[in-house]
């Protein structure tokens, strides 16, 4: 974020001044309208250094910053965070093993959170990743009915990677 001008760090030859209420003092010096901030109590604040000629507003600059914070940490909480629960599984992986971890994964994905399933490739299931891609077959069929994967399963370093989100719940 970039810091506003204050007080005295404005030194442009003229500035367009608009008052504490949105009174519009015109097209005046900078020194002009500092004085103008001074005899007010207030702060002059660098609003348009870009405008011809640059804007200025007579402003509390504290009470300002107070509210532009608050204002973002409301928008901070009302932001929704995404949880991505990660379950890890091997080529090598009996049926049963599967079943028990899809069973969590689907108690995951109803709970509103992200799972990524991992296959990892051992030695030389790595220069054929089919193995890999076999397991998460298995996996697609089980889920599909309370997540979508959100792309197709990708190769990164070890592992074969598929995300799956919970699918939207239809409004009746």
């Amino acid at each position: 974020m970039n810091k506003e001008l204050l007080n005295e760090e404005i030194n442009f030859k003229e500035v367009r001044c608009i008052g504490e209420n949105g009174v519009v003092h015109g097209i005046i010096s900078s020194r002009e309208a500092l004085e103008l901030a001074v005899s007010q109590d207030l702060d002059l604040v660098l609003i348009s250094p870009n405008a011809n000629p640059p804007v200025c507003k007579i402003m509390d600059y504290g009470k300002f910053r107070y509210h532009q914070e608050k204002r973002q940490k409301e928008a901070k909480k009302k932001q929704k965070q995404i949880e991505i629960k990660e379950i890890k599984l091997s080529t090598q992986i009996a049926q049963n093993d599967i079943n028990y971890k899809v069973k969590h994964a689907i108690a995951f994905l109803e709970s509103g959170k992200h799972v990524r399933f991992k296959v990892f490739l051992k030695q030389r299931e790595l220069s054929i990743p089919d193995a890999g891609m076999d397991t998460l077959r298995k996996i697609m069929p089980m889920i599909e009915s309370v997540a979508v994967a959100e792309k197709e399963p990708k190769l990164e370093g070890r592992y074969l990677n598929v995300l799956y989100v919970p699918r939207k719940k239809e409004k009746h």
